[in-house]
Order: structure tokens, then sequence, then C-alpha cells
């Protein structure tokens, strides 16, 4: 970001708008042996897989039913990213994604998305492909003007969350407050280039307090999303 005005006026937009198999046993053997949950073919713990699964799945719900983009725009990754993704994690979006175009681009990014994208990824558990995926989401879906679990494609909240401490665990201990997720990446980038636009020296005697900590109550954007959450 080039300059107090101009990093405040670009981020002040954004932000004021509105996370093996199991080998066969032998016969003899079966009876006396109680198998637990095993990991999936990536080595995840059943728990994990499953909440990859519910991430990417929304996620990628709200993108397919996105009238306006394409999903390689929507989420700002490659059909053939996606692809992976899906096949990893979400294959019932397998075939959809098989069938984007083969020119389908993920757009230009906007001015702070660079910067933003290469915040979240250095913040990543693991350095996986996941946080990489994520990372180029997480900074693309930022741009819109909702919150950001709806954005997403999540049912609430909490389900944003969950996504940041799987994948971003450090940036929920940076964030210790639970500020707006949108509020604490623009306040963290200000704070990388030597920029301070908070009105008070601290948040609890701040007028805003409740603009960047206040409620984010609401509707899931996605209608897969509504009608499981009152389903």
């Amino acid at each position: 970001m080039d300059g107090v005005a101009g990093a405040h006026s670009r981020w002040r937009c954004r932000v004021d708008m509105v996370e093996p198999t199991t080998p066969s046993l032998a016969p003899s053997l079966a009876p006396s042996l109680t198998l637990g949950p095993v990991a999936d073919r990536e080595g995840r713990p059943p728990e994990d897989a499953a909440t990859d699964r519910m991430i990417f799945g929304r996620i990628l719900a709200l993108a397919a039913a996105d009238p306006a983009r394409t999903m390689t725009r929507a989420l700002a990754l490659s059909g053939v990213e996606l692809a992976e993704l899906a096949i990893r994690h979400a294959p019932q979006f397998a075939a959809l994604i098989a069938a984007l175009p083969d020119e389908a681009e993920t757009g230009e990014d906007a001015i702070e998305e660079a910067d933003l994208r290469a915040f979240l990824v250095e913040h990543g558990a693991r350095g996986a492909d996941e946080e990489r995926w994520l990372g180029a989401i997480l900074a693309r879906r930022s741009l819109e003007p909702n919150h950001l679990w709806q954005d997403m494609g999540f049912h609430d909240r909490g389900e944003l969350n969950t996504m940041f401490r799987r994948h971003f665990p450090a940036l929920v201990a940076l964030n210790a407050g639970d500020m707006k997720w949108k509020k604490f990446f623009y306040r963290q980038l200000c704070e990388r280039e030597g920029l301070l636009l908070c009105k008070s020296p601290n948040c609890e005697v701040c007028d805003d307090v409740e603009v960047c900590f206040g409620d984010e109550a609401g509707d899931p954007l996605s209608a897969l999303s509504r009608l499981s959450r009152n389903g």
C-alpha cells in the first residue's frame, strides 16, 4: 500500500461495507479386534477430513451458485487447482469443475488482494495446498460486501472460526479479541505498513468498538446452506 491516504481509502471502502485403507483381516483375527477410525488417504484424522469436507463443500456450493462469475473468478483459483481441491474434499463438484471452459481465468487482483493473500499464506498452519487455496479464496471473498462468513458460504460465523482454527491457528491467536475478520485483516495490513488509523489507543474506549466487534448475525447467502440450516 502506497501512502497513508491511499491505503486508508482502499481498505476502508472494503471493510466498512455492510472463517489408508484398512487392511483386510484374516477371518481368524477379525472377531478379536475392534478397529477405530482410520486416517484418510492424505493421512488426516477422520475429524479433520470431515472438517475440510465441510469447509470446501460450503465454499464451492456458493461459488457454483454465482450467476455472474465463473468459479475460477469467484474463488481466485485456476481450473486445475479447483479440480485438485474437489478430488480431495468435494468430489460432488468434480464434474461441474471439469466442465469449466479451458480459458476460464481467475481475473485480476484488486489492489490489496495480493498483500492479503500473502499475509494469510504466511500464517497457514502446515504450509499445505489447502492453506494456499484458502489464502486465495479468503483474499478474493473479502472483497465482497457482506460478513466474511456469508461471503465464504458458511452457515454462521462459528463455521468460519472453525476454518481459521484448523488452517490458520496463528491468526486466531492474534485475533484474541474476536474482532470481525475483515476488520482484523485491515488492521493487520495497515500495521505492517506502519499505519495507525484507529481513533483510540485501545479498543475498549473506542467509539467504533461495536463496528469492529459487534454481532455478525444474518442469513447464509447460499440457498443450499439456507435449506440445510432450516431443515
